[in-house]
């Protein structure tokens, strides 16, 4: 049998960053919102090209769409639709594995840490040229 092949092109996997996702992590639990037509071995494929990770397990659940309600104008019949359904994966990953979610880039850490050097230089440079000064 022919195994489907994904495009990840069309479907870019990002980890929801939430309070509660947040807890799940602590376990190695990412929470992925994915299009409702997608299996567990395609999830667990989709994650680990995209994240080179090792998966161990996934689990889906589908949350129903909210009811709201509606009016087509000022003295139409007012009604309710519902909002359409959402399906989420909890993936856990092997021991040691990880995805970066709330981490921000290295790069960005290091250059703010030297704007805060150079900041605190020249503060220290203006006290010692008031010091002359005087």
């Amino acid at each position: 049998m022919a195994e489907k092949q994904t495009d990840i092109k069309l479907h870019l996997l990002e980890p929801r960053a939430t309070e509660k996702s947040y807890l799940e992590q602590t376990n190695r639990i990412y929470v992925f919102p994915v299009k409702r037509t997608m299996g567990k071995q395609e999830i667990a494929k989709m994650v680990e090209k995209e994240f080179n990770v090792t998966v161990t397990d996934v689990r889906t659940l589908i949350r129903n769409g909210k009811k709201t309600k509606y009016s087509k104008g000022k003295h139409a019949y007012p009604g309710i639709t519902t909002r359409s359904d959402k399906k989420f994966a909890y993936v856990r990953l092997k021991q040691g594995d990880s995805i970066r979610v709330f981490d921000e880039p290295e790069e960005t850490k290091t250059s703010a840490k030297e704007a805060k050097k150079a900041e605190k230089t020249a503060k220290k440079a203006d006290k010692n040229a008031g010091k002359e000064n005087k």
